[in-house]
């Protein structure tokens, strides 16, 4: 115990150092703030010396607050897992990152954190993934079940997503999972509202958690049980947090003359006060339970079970630091007498700041300690899990049928096959499991829970196309309506194979629209490097019964847009088919060499992808796939209808238009050799293709030439281009840069409104008669037939 509240002081100093120097040492040359978080780490230092020294064990996987990287970085360096590069380097290029990052940083990062909340959420879905594995008969359960611990900022409890998560996680039967607040009492303007703990406490009771609560450390309570003490306790049990955080600011003496006033007496009170001096008077009333390491360690150490906990730490923000307190330190840093202070009181010489045991009066024990630690005994804690095999596109007839449509069609044929990908796929969804055709699956995989529950329509002889069987082996993770829940559930199963050695093939469906409202998630999951397929349906204006509302326009930006996401909106079954074949490969891929047809870097390191799908039925191609046919689709674009050296308009459609494209070619007037239609599978790898073309090229590559470029090289410079599509135009506005054609752009940019399809693409200007009025421009003198 005395080891870590040695090494505590140790994370407190170099953390404040790391960001000292980084603000004040390190040159800073273009003059913007370097900025973190000196009295937020501070608060977490003990809470975390006595996770990370004693109590979590390899199998444990953390979400640390963003706020306390800092000390994240200095327990890891103590850990021998940080280098003092990193350290010296903290938020500059290269360095130590700002917030925990799993791709980003070095050190041993579980969970990525950054955005308030998400970290915390992540972990109940980690929990269930776990649950999912296990419960699985081809999963390797060697391994013991771990913990899924979020170290909470209090004001991190004002994120929504945390409590749609607690709701998710209670329908679940979440397990295995522990939540520890820091408790400072302090947000980034102010100071936290009175009565907030009793909220706090019957959120998490109401939702079948188990709370503790470390509000006294071991010198509290020590002094609770000396005469007078019970009228100390009860002065802090009602002092105001504020006033708590202000008299943690002014010291000692300011806390005796306070306590004597409205407490103190020539008795017992007195007498409690009198015995310690003003120094030692600010340590008792700052030994809150979240500073008090043996506080700490008794009550982690006594939460057995697999019942999820959240532990209220009471802590001070700033603690240890002259900052302690301050209603402004959220941003503040020290100034250089103080950080000199801090320096002398850890007994740190100057010029050994970086130093990992320097100052500490057994560094040869605590070195032989810190080699003992059970959370750094198994060295790597990154798990692996082989690659899956794909068993190729499922293709079926050619009868009209919407992308919607097909997409259910050909998972269907994947849960029929007994085949490894079909046991790694994991399906889920925010309360759209029908309505976006996963039920032929689920029918056939059934819905996970840990205990088998049996479909009573079904028992009851009800007739209905559903059958919702629960059992362990069941692959369909059903959510509530929350999307913040679905990306959060995509993230932790697309994680599965690196925190739990199982690799997952998850599939996430919702409506296109709706992807807005659980983007941070979606970007967060991104973030992680989590792999996954999002199923987004339906689309567009072309959901056209259901008005604005349901009608989506920005996504397909969106999908340009998103790191980590390729993107496709395929027009056809079997465009549909070999994109999703070849997803389950991007998705498993973590290659580092660039072969020579990759269009960009993702194709090599592979990334999660998302398909924008239709419930428009339109009629089916009757063709062959070949490779060139394939590596088009994949690369984002084919020649429906190549151009002719007489090439005077190209229509370039993306997803759902593909008729409407057809269609103007056909109506356009004159020699229609002149029209070329080119289909757009996914503007999002065209336009990456494109970009690393040009990046190429400007190291030195002049060879270089992306797809995009490949294609319009046999377009003639006279010709126009129309571009079409049922989203936001500028998706594909970009092609006329490509090569200088005169471009004009078909596409949706303002909220929709009820009608039938015909109406909407007419009112919208999206239809074929759009695309042929588009078309005169180009050819001066040429009549469109109606």
């Amino acid at each position: 115990m005395w080891y870590i509240e040695a090494l505590t002081k140790k994370a407190l100093w170099l953390s404040n150092w790391m960001i000292h120097h980084a603000n004040h040492i390190r040159p800073n040359v273009d003059g913007v703030k370097v900025g973190g978080h000196q009295a937020s780490s501070a608060s977490m230092a003990a809470i975390m010396s006595a996770l990370y020294f004693g109590v979590l064990r390899p199998e444990d996987r953390v979400a640390v607050k963003p706020h306390a990287a800092p000390v994240f970085h200095a327990i890891q360096y103590l850990l021998g897992k940080q280098t003092l590069e990193k350290l010296i380097n903290f938020r500059a290029f290269g360095g130590a990152q700002s917030y925990p990052s799993r791709t980003k940083d070095t050190d041993d990062v579980d969970i990525s954190t950054g955005s308030v909340g998400l970290g915390v959420a992540f972990t109940a879905f980690a929990s269930l993934i776990q649950d999912y594995v296990r419960a699985k008969s081809w999963a390797d359960t060697s391994r013991p079940e771990g913990r899924m611990v979020a170290l909470v900022g209090d004001a991190e409890l004002d994120e929504g997503n945390v409590y749609e998560c607690l709701l998710e996680g209670w329908k679940h039967g979440l397990r295995n999972t522990w939540w520890v607040i820091d408790y400072n009492r302090q947000s980034l303007d102010g100071v936290v509202r009175e009565g907030l703990y009793d909220r706090i406490e019957a959120i998490f009771r109401a939702f079948d958690w188990n709370v503790v609560t470390l509000k006294y450390g071991a010198l509290q309570q020590e002094a609770f049980a000396e005469p007078g003490g019970e009228r100390l306790k009860a002065w802090i049990d009602a002092a105001p947090n504020a006033l708590y955080s202000a008299l943690m600011f002014r010291g000692g003496a300011a806390w005796r003359e306070r306590l004597s006033d409205e407490i103190g007496d020539q008795g017992p009170v007195g007498a409690l006060l009198a015995r310690r001096s003003d120094a030692e008077l600010a340590e008792l009333m700052a030994n809150l339970g979240g500073h008090c390491v043996p506080s700490l360690l008794e009550q982690f150490e006594a939460a057995q079970g697999d019942k999820p906990t959240v532990f209220i730490a009471y802590t001070v923000k700033g603690w240890a630091t002259p900052l302690a307190g301050h209603k402004d330190n959220h941003a503040g840093q020290m100034t250089s007498a103080q950080i000199e202070q801090l320096r002398q009181s850890m007994n740190v010489r100057e010029g050994h700041e970086w130093e990992p045991l320097e100052g500490m009066t057994d560094p040869r024990g605590i070195n032989d300690f810190l080699g003992e630690v059970p959370f750094n005994a198994a060295g790597s804690r990154r798990l692996t899990s082989p690659q899956v095999a794909t068993i190729g596109p499922q293709f079926f007839g050619s009868g009209p049928t919407s992308t919607q449509a097909a997409f259910g069609r050909i998972l269907d044929a994947i849960a029929k096959t007994d085949s490894d990908l079909a046991r790694r796929i994991v399906t889920t969804s925010p309360d759209v499991t029908v309505s976006t055709n996963l039920g032929p699956w689920v029918n056939r995989r059934n819905l996970f829970a840990r205990s088998e529950v049996a479909d009573v329509f079904q028992r009851e002889a009800i007739p209905s196309t559903q059958k919702w069987r629960f059992a362990p082996d069941g692959q369909h993770m059903e959510l509530g309506i929350a999307e913040m829940n679905l990306f959060l559930m995509l993230g932790a199963a697309g994680l599965s194979h690196s925190l739990f050695g199982e690799r997952l093939l998850p599939i996430g469906t919702l409506y296109d629209p709706f992807i807005s409202r659980g983007l941070d998630a979606l970007n967060y999951a991104c973030y992680q490097d989590a792999r996954f397929l999002l199923v987004a349906t339906p689309s567009g204006v072309s959901l056209a019964g259901e008005g604005g509302a349901h009608q989506s326009i920005a996504s397909p930006l969106i999908g340009m847009a998103q790191d980590g996401l390729a993107s496709f909106e395929p027009a056809f079954a079997d465009e549909l088919s070999v994109i999703m074949d070849w997803a389950f490969d991007y998705m498993q891929r973590q290659g580092d060499a660039r072969p020579d047809l990759a269009d960009w870097p993702r194709d090599v390191t592979g990334g999660s992808v998302y398909l924008r799908l239709s419930t428009r039925t339109i009629e089916q191609p009757t063709r062959t796939m070949d490779k060139a046919l394939f590596d088009g689709i994949i690369r984002g674009a084919y020649w429906l209808k190549p151009p002719t050296p007489q090439c005077e308009v190209v229509i370039a459609y993306q997803g759902v238009l593909a008729n409407e494209a057809i269609e103007a070619a056909a109506r356009i007037g004159g020699d229609r050799r002149n029209v070329a239609v080119l289909a757009v599978t996914s503007a999002d790898r065209l336009n990456a293709g494109w970009h690393g073309a040009q990046r190429a090229r400007l190291h030195g590559d002049s060879e270089a030439r992306s797809h995009i470029e490949t294609l319009l090289a046999d377009v003639p410079n006279r010709a126009g281009l129309i571009t079409a599509i049922d989203g936001h135009p500028a998706t594909l506005g970009w092609l006329g840069s490509v090569l200088g054609h005169r471009t004009v752009t078909l596409g949706v940019e303002h909220f929709g409104q009820t009608g039938t399809v015909n109406d909407l693409y007419a009112h919208f200007g999206i239809d074929a008669a759009a695309m042929t009025a588009a078309a005169r421009s180009f050819m001066p003198g040429r009549t469109a037939n109606a």
